[in-house]
């Protein structure tokens, strides 16, 4: 990783959970679905690059996850079923294109663009100092970028001018951080991904 600081402040994984790795593993190989991992590449990157080509070859797919981040992935075949668990609750909301940006106010790869200038303190993303969600959906949804903003600073006025000028380079840092990879080195074919009878003698 080039920044020490990304994603340190994240609880490692409980050792419950750990032990547990290998065995689901096993499941899931017993119940013919695949597994795809690769040395050095965070989870989110696999994710983004089965979606990605999932989405050059056309076949519709589905991201269940937690995490919002993943809804950059989303395209004209890509969905994310995002799952929230709260005390007492726990919702799944489909993310499609027309969902999301009646949600954002802009299409779902700006997700990063609004990661870049909110930041997480979940990932260790900066983002910009002083700068909060709503505000940063404003400035994304008026410039469409953070490089287009950056550009035009001197439309800004006050407090918030300063902030963005001050803060050019860790925005811009930010974004690198929030943007999910879809180029990890894996190979996916289409007949891995139908669906199989599970293996009962595994």
């Amino acid at each position: 990783l080039q920044y020490d600081g990304y994603k340190a402040t994240r609880h490692p994984m409980p050792e419950e959970l750990a032990q547990q790795m290998p065995i689901m593993k096993q499941v899931l190989k017993a119940m013919n679905i695949p597994i795809y991992e690769h040395q050095g590449w965070e989870a989110d990157d696999v994710i983004g690059t089965v979606g990605k080509i999932c989405s050059n070859n056309g076949w519709e797919c589905i991201v269940v996850t937690g995490d919002r981040d993943s809804l950059q992935l989303i395209d004209e075949h890509v969905k994310v079923k995002l799952v929230i668990s709260r005390p007492g609750q726990t919702t799944a909301t489909v993310y499609d294109e027309e969902k999301f940006r009646e949600e954002y106010g802009f299409e779902p790869k700006k997700m990063v663009d609004l990661k870049a200038l909110m930041g997480d303190s979940s990932d260790n993303i900066p983002g910009c100092p002083g700068v909060g969600e709503k505000t940063a959906q404003k400035l994304i949804a008026q410039f469409g970028s953070i490089e287009n903003l950056l550009a035009h600073t001197d439309e800004l006025k006050g407090a918030l001018k300063t902030k963005v000028e001050t803060n050019k380079e860790l925005i811009t840092f930010s974004k690198f951080l929030a943007t999910i990879k879809t180029d990890v080195p894996i190979k996916l074919q289409l007949e891995e991904l139908e669906r199989k009878t599970p293996d009962e003698t595994a």
